[in-house]
């Protein structure tokens, strides 16, 4: 998902839990009756891109399928986007026109009466829509942390357009059923731009068109699911090289499209992309969109994980837009945003949240592929500055989780607390063997499919054999830091955990006399011991808590 600024991480997440909610928030982040009794199978979307008016106009093909009997159906398409007509068919049936009254809106939503579509309202009937629309999408201020299109020049004045919509929604430029629930299980793109420019999309292009009227289409198509927000056109003058790369799941087709005169930087800086897919295979599992390809594409904006088509706009260089977010030197020692986004491809794109308030999931994860890439090139104790060193990007304003079924994200912490979270649990199952098993077994057991933060939480409790839920509820659930107060009295150490729910039990690895585990709880413990040695204590900084001493 879009990386978050520091800044705009914290207002983010400050600001969802402050906005009131409404009606509109409801029926974007709801997946109730309108939504539940059908799946979307696929979306084939048709474009044309008017630069001279920044307009667009076409129509998007659903395929969808019945699942059980419902009563409406609901499509979504922002304001000021226009919906045109609506045709139908079912099977072979040809295609019919739904009468304009027989669509209802409400605000970004549309709502079709089911009998409107003549359905048996039997499972597995195919039902096609065709979804006329056009207008002049909401245009993004600051992509990609807010949403919409992105109508920019590039350096030597030509055109460069695309979409950053993650959380603001795809329907912000195509009609769709624009929630994370129900990904289709392919799409393509058939989309029309001036001759002078290229268009790269997601998956592979299969054809390229040109039209009498000094336009060009180019078709693109994905075979894999995808989410509604990964579906994104790049516009410009681009130019195109290629390897391959010897994966797991034997040769990956690596693509990059860039604009003309980055094409010596990009040979150079994008050597970091093997490099990343080497570490995360090994950590992860195998890249999850073998068929359609990896590819890497100038953006207009900082960057974010279209999967198989990322974007990319780090100027080029090492860490965050040149800055070590850990202030420890190793984030200066690969390209920030092909590592993080491309990390995207296995949490967010491979594994993905039915609710975006659950979306630590992608950039806790993500977050920790960063360490987990300091780590498999440069050792564990380059991954363990990295990793403690974001500590002092974490705000701790509100829980990580946000609110569920209305479109809000839970705070700009999923990322920093999100991984250190992750890291901590790492200690606690002390094997990383098995933790990295438990990566790959994530990858796996959830492949291409939407999830709950719980059942995340519950494979990984399952597959290390520890109890984890009152640690996971601490830090996802609530905005505290648990803090370890202790007493030291000679060779005795008393201690007890505050700051942290009822029945918090993270063991705990310290320094006293020599490394050791303790379980401490919110009752005083006291631990005795020899008096050899010397009585200075510490916490493994590995672990994200806080330590107090008290008299």
């Amino acid at each position: 998902m879009r990386w978050l600024s520091l800044a705009a991480g914290i207002f983010t997440g400050t600001f969802a839990f402050c906005q009131p909610l409404t009606k509109a928030d409801t029926l974007r982040g709801s997946y109730g009756s309108s939504r539940n009794w059908w799946d979307v199978l696929k979306y084939d979307l048709h474009v044309k891109f008017n630069l001279a008016d920044s307009t667009i106009s076409g129509y998007n093909r659903i395929q969808l399928k019945v699942l059980k009997r419902g009563a409406l159906l609901q499509l979504d398409l922002q304001e000021p986007m226009q919906l045109d007509s609506i045709l139908y068919s079912s099977g072979t049936e040809k295609g019919r026109r739904i009468k304009k009254a027989a669509i209802k809106k409400d605000g970004d939503a549309y709502f079709i009466a089911a009998d409107q579509l003549a359905l048996t309202n039997q499972p597995s009937q195919l039902i096609y829509l065709t979804v006329h629309y056009h207008g002049k999408p909401h245009k993004a201020k600051r992509a990609p942390w807010d949403g919409g299109i992105i109508w920019k020049r590039d350096k030597q004045n030509i055109p460069w357009v695309s979409i950053a919509c993650q959380g603001f929604g795809a329907s912000s430029w195509y009609p769709c059923k624009d929630h994370q629930a129900d990904e289709p299980d392919s799409a393509e793109m058939h989309i029309t731009v001036p001759d002078s420019l290229v268009c790269v999309g997601n998956g592979r292009l299969r054809n390229k068109k040109t039209n009498k009227n000094g336009t060009v289409t180019y078709d693109w198509a994905v075979t894999n699911p995808i989410n509604n927000y990964n579906l994104i056109p790049y516009i410009g003058r681009y130019v195109h090289f290629g390897e391959k790369y010897q994966g797991e799941k034997g040769p990956l087709d690596l693509d990059y499209w860039v604009l003309d005169y980055n094409l010596e930087k990009a040979k150079t800086q994008f050597t970091d992309v093997p490099r990343m897919l080497k570490a995360f295979e090994y950590w992860f599992g195998p890249y999850p969109f073998y068929e359609d390809g990896y590819k890497l594409v100038d953006a207009p904006h900082l960057g974010m994980e279209h999967q198989s088509a990322v974007a990319y706009g780090n100027g080029y260089q090492n860490g965050y837009m040149g800055k070590d977010l850990s202030g420890s030197g190793w984030g200066l020692k690969w390209d920030f945003i092909i590592v993080h986004e491309s990390g995207h491809e296995w949490f967010a794109n491979n594994i993905t949240t039915k609710d975006i308030a659950d979306m630590w999931v992608h950039e806790g994860f993500t977050n920790y592929s960063e360490t987990l890439f300091t780590e498999y090139y440069y050792g564990k104790e380059a991954a363990t500055a990295y990793i403690t060193g974001i500590r002092k990007n974490i705000k701790n304003d509100t829980p990580i989780i946000g609110p569920y079924a209305v479109n809000r994200e839970g705070s700009g912490d999923m990322y920093y607390k999100g991984s250190n979270l992750i890291h901590t649990i790492r200690q606690v199952i002390n094997n990383d063997s098995l933790f990295r098993s438990m990566l790959r077994g994530l990858n796996s057991t959830f492949y291409h499919q939407t999830v709950t933060s719980t059942m995340i939480e519950q494979y990984i409790a399952k597959v290390s054999g520890k109890k984890l839920d009152k640690i996971f509820d601490q830090y996802l659930r609530t905005k505290q830091v648990p803090t370890l107060e202790y007493k030291v009295d000679g060779y005795n150490l008393t201690y007890r955990y505050d700051s942290c729910i009822k029945g918090f039990d993270l063991p705990l690895k310290i320094n006293f006399k020599g490394p050791r585990w303790i379980k401490p709880t919110t009752e005083w413990e006291t631990l005795v011991l020899y008096p050899e040695g010397d009585n200075k204590f510490s916490v493994d900084p590995n672990f994200y808590i806080n330590a107090k001493k008290v008299d």
